[in-house]
């Protein structure tokens, strides 16, 4: 992201516009099989990871990629400081090992040390070691970026085995949820600390859309507020492209302002929700038409979305959730192609 584009957001996130920007989310299931490379090599090879991110930039100027220069391990990236096993196919994405729920002693689960425990060094080295390079680039790295509470507890112990443990044994939840909240904290911190440019944090947290309204204010609205009220950071973003109706409602309350949603929720009922402070990042659906439709199929379905916005009030179009494997060049054209034909 350049600093014109940062500015862009402020100004979005201000009210200060009404011009409507393109942006995505673009990570590891993207860009090793668009740049045509191994993900081994997208997560080994600094010189691949910013030849990736550079190709993207460059190739779609009108785009405000989120972040932009993503260091990251897929979903294994905060499990690992758990002690998480991490399995590293050649070219496909890696996955977590759960960890032994009927064995392990969750009740006095650690919080790790952001600066030296799993991926997670190796993740801001990259970021040191590149800086330079990006720079070059006319970029920076805005945002200091982490998993969500949920998320990373479904990694460790299993999706149906912890909304389980909510139902169940709530103490040892909130427990699990409490040190893997502290630690977020902690992670983001070190990033913040270590990279100016960052003035803005991301969570990622799709779990958040598998509890009910009671569920939610009890388990997720916590940690979330926890999370978000503890940095004083101009953008704070989240993504939850899993069911967002019961959460939408209490975005402004637990400190967020720009939210990427799923395609469950049409854009004008999720601004209806989320009310008319919040950046909505949405949502054109990813994979049944970014990444399997033709071009003139992502034509169509951007025209009919744009069609449905009453107005473009902070509203950045994207595709519902993070960008998807498959997504063409040709597709992506098509899509920036049709906003400018709009506007």
């Amino acid at each position: 992201m350049t600093e014109d584009q940062l500015g862009l957001l402020y100004d979005i996130i201000e009210g200060k516009t009404r011009k409507l920007e393109i942006g995505f989310i673009i990570d590891s299931p993207w860009l090793p099989g668009w740049c045509n490379i191994p993900i081994i090599d997208y997560y080994s090879n600094d010189d691949l990871w910013l030849e990736a991110n550079q190709k993207a930039l460059s190739t779609f100027p009108e785009v405000i990629f989120l972040p932009g220069f993503w260091s990251e391990y897929g979903m294994c990236t905060e499990p690992s400081a758990f002690g998480a096993k991490c399995i590293f196919p050649k070219n496909d994405l890696p996955s977590v090992v759960r960890l032994p729920f009927q064995d392990y002693d969750f009740e006095n689960l650690k919080k790790p040390n952001p600066s030296t425990d799993g991926l997670l060094p190796f993740m801001v080295n990259r970021l040191k070691l590149m800086q330079k390079k990006v720079q070059k680039t006319g970029h920076i790295y805005p945002f200091a970026i982490s998993r969500g509470p949920l998320n990373i507890a479904s990694f460790l112990v299993g999706t149906t085995e912890f909304l389980m443990l909510i139902k169940l044994e709530p103490e040892k939840a909130r427990h699990i949820l409490k040190v893997i909240t502290d630690f977020i904290c902690d992670w983001l911190e070190y990033q913040l600390q270590n990279f100016p440019t960052m003035d803005g944090i991301m969570i990622l947290d799709d779990i958040v859309g598998f509890l009910g309204k009671e569920d939610f204010q009890e388990f997720a609205y916590p940690s979330l507020k926890q999370i978000f009220s503890h940095f004083s950071v101009k953008i704070r973003f989240f993504h939850n492209d899993a069911p967002s109706v019961v959460s939408a409602p209490f975005l402004y309350d637990m400190g967020i302002n720009m939210f990427n949603f799923g395609i469950d929720t049409d854009i004008m009922e999720m601004r209806n929700l989320a009310g008319p402070d919040i950046v909505l990042v949405g949502n054109i659906p990813p994979r049944d038409v970014l990444a399997n439709g033709t071009p003139d199929d992502v034509r169509a379905s951007v025209r009919t979305q744009l069609q449905k916005m009453k107005d473009t009030f902070r509203i950045i179009i994207s595709c519902g959730g993070g960008m998807p494997p498959g997504v063409t060049t040709s597709n992506l054209k098509a899509f920036i192609d049709e906003v400018k034909m709009s506007f």
